[in-house]
């Protein structure tokens, strides 16, 4: 996602084996330890509908008090990436004061867990897959990939992981493989000791499905047995110069998707395919302009259109813009650019979660 860097080198996160050895140093040896075993076994699996807005994490503020005040109970949490390229060691927003450890949003993730939500941290975005800081791009060793994917569940007890691969991530096919062979033994990892881990890839979009990239990336993960459960699509920054009826293009956008996890699951019903997509929106002006303004209008049309399609997962970049403190500033961090009240995406997106939903 496209987003001016912030004051912390850039605006993602990752982490490795230094930082799970942090992580357990921190919770103080060995009952510590067994705490996080036990919390990673308890983990609950997120709901089959849910709606989770990105947190931007290098602000400094709570994600427990933003996440009750705005009525979320589900965050997804960015970004995640090393500090400098080369590096298997990753941080909350790259910043090495904030490895993955209970001192580091421990608190407010156990919190908001403790209300019956959940987070998802997520790794990469534009700044980090722009600077060679990625998990994937800057680590080498799978194995130290999968350790840092397994010291999140183990630390933070949490069954998802989103990996945001855009710019020039998206090109980097050693790196690609890496990253999906991590997932695969992630996942054998979690078959072996009895613990449920789900990954999503969020992915750039034109107004009909992935560019060939995005596709590549997912079809990688195929060719190494890694099971993605959630493509989230950013159905924002088309960067194409046209006007854009951002609710219309969603749709159109995720029918396109629709069809490209087709072709690469043939298996799957078209219920299961629907359950495999996610939208990420971005409330009022974006980064492009005024041509591409999502409006509170647009959030309605999209949650119902979402739980009328049954898809997985409804986002939005990011919680801290969900205000109308700038209107006509176009692509701000802390405010949508349009007329709106507090958390107004946020609460309409919060209904598809709320709904009752009976088995498709």
């Amino acid at each position: 996602m496209r987003r001016p860097r912030p004051l912390f080198r850039a605006l993602l996160s990752c982490v490795t084996v230094t930082g799970l050895s942090a992580g357990l140093v921190a919770l103080g040896g060995g009952g510590a330890l067994a705490a996080q075993d036990t919390a990673a076994h308890q983990a609950r699996p997120l709901p089959a509908h849910v709606s989770a807005p990105y947190f931007e994490t290098w602000t400094g503020e709570s994600p427990d008090r933003l996440a009750a005040a705005s009525g979320n109970k589900y965050l997804t949490m960015a970004f995640l990436q090393t500090d400098k390229p080369g590096s298997c060691t990753a941080y909350w927003n790259g910043d090495t004061t904030l490895p993955i450890a209970k001192s580091s949003f421990g608190a407010d993730i156990a919190a908001i867990q403790a209300r019956g939500g959940d987070v998802i941290p997520s790794f990469g975005g534009y700044g980090a897959d722009t600077t060679g800081t990625e998990l994937a791009d800057s680590c080498t060793d799978v194995d130290a990939i999968a350790k840092v994917y397994e010291s999140l569940v183990t630390t933070y007890g949490i069954s998802r992981i989103d990996l945001d691969i855009e710019a020039d991530s998206s090109g980097n096919t050693a790196a690609i493989d890496r990253r999906n062979k991590a997932v695969a033994q992630v996942q054998r990892w979690a078959e072996h000791t009895g613990r449920h881990v789900q990954f999503s890839y969020t992915l750039p979009t034109t107004t009909t499905g992935l560019v060939a990239s995005g596709v590549a990336i997912l079809q990688n993960a195929v060719d190494n047995h890694a099971r993605v459960d959630v493509v989230n699509i950013m159905t924002f920054d088309y960067w194409d110069g046209a006007t854009h009826d951002m609710a219309a293009d969603t749709k159109t956008a995720a029918d396109g998707l629709y069809a490209q996890l087709a072709a690469l699951h043939p298996k799957k019903s078209p219920a299961q395919l629907w359950r495999m997509i996610g939208v990420t929106e971005m409330p009022g002006i974006d980064d492009f302009g005024p041509e591409e303004t999502f409006t509170t209008a647009d959030a309605v049309k999209v949650e119902r259109w979402a739980e009328a399609r049954g898809i997985n997962t409804l986002s939005f970049w990011a919680l801290q813009r969900d205000n109308g403190n700038c209107v006509g500033t176009a692509g701000a961090n802390n405010c949508s650019g349009i007329a709106q009240d507090t958390w107004y995406f946020s609460h309409t997106f919060a209904r598809f979660t709320a709904r009752t939903w009976t088995s498709r």
